[in-house]
């Protein structure tokens, strides 16, 4: 299916371009959300009459999205979550869970403007980006731990996830003290008992 495009739009085009998109993206995901139109004459027609408005309210959100982006970028949000010994999480952190931290440190977010790579598997601080318009992206960390004091720990760069005291020792073993002799009987004897 052909669509307009009523706003930049990741790896597809810039607002105006005239795009082919497979059509469930299209009929659930782009039309639905008014970030575009069907691609037909009259759409076209109407598309041209509403540009000059359309790139000014486009300009406008970059803007506002611009003024948050200098408050935002490089800020660091806690998630406290379970965790086993060795730093693995019971579970992962979603993108609801990283705007709802987001949101309680000041800022609204949608979890859709949340941009993972990889899921947050494990302990430790994250680096993970927010979209806020199509064309400003800010980074934020993410620091995941099992306590407050963890999270403060963490932020001055301290490993939580070795556990101190309970290293273990290795003890070799030596067969010879096992024997009051100091002698281990030797298999050969054995066969002789028989």
């Amino acid at each position: 299916m052909q669509v307009i495009l009523l706003q930049r739009i990741g790896r597809l085009g810039q607002m105006g371009d005239v795009v082919t998109v497979k059509d469930g993206f299209a009929r659930n995901f782009l039309l639905p959300q008014k970030k575009a139109l069907r691609a037909t004459k009259d759409n076209l027609a109407h598309f041209e009459t509403q540009r000059s408005q359309l790139e000014a309210n486009n300009l406008e959100l970059k803007k506002e999205a611009e003024a948050v982006a200098t408050k935002l970028e490089g800020q660091i949000f806690k998630a406290i979550r379970s965790a086993g010994d060795t730093g693995q999480l019971y579970g992962s952190v979603s993108t609801r869970d990283i705007a709802e931290a987001v949101t309680a440190g000041g800022f609204t977010v949608d979890r859709r403007q949340i941009v993972l790579e990889r899921p947050i598997k494990s302990l430790g601080l994250h680096e993970t980006k927010v979209q806020l318009h199509p064309e400003v992206i800010v980074k934020v960390t993410l620091n995941v731990a099992r306590s407050d004091e963890e999270a403060a720990k963490q932020a001055r760069g301290e490993d939580v996830t070795v556990v101190k005291g309970e290293a273990l020792e290795l003890e070799t073993f030596n067969p010879d003290s096992v024997f009051e002799d100091g002698a281990a009987p030797s298999d050969e004897g054995e066969e002789k008992a028989e």
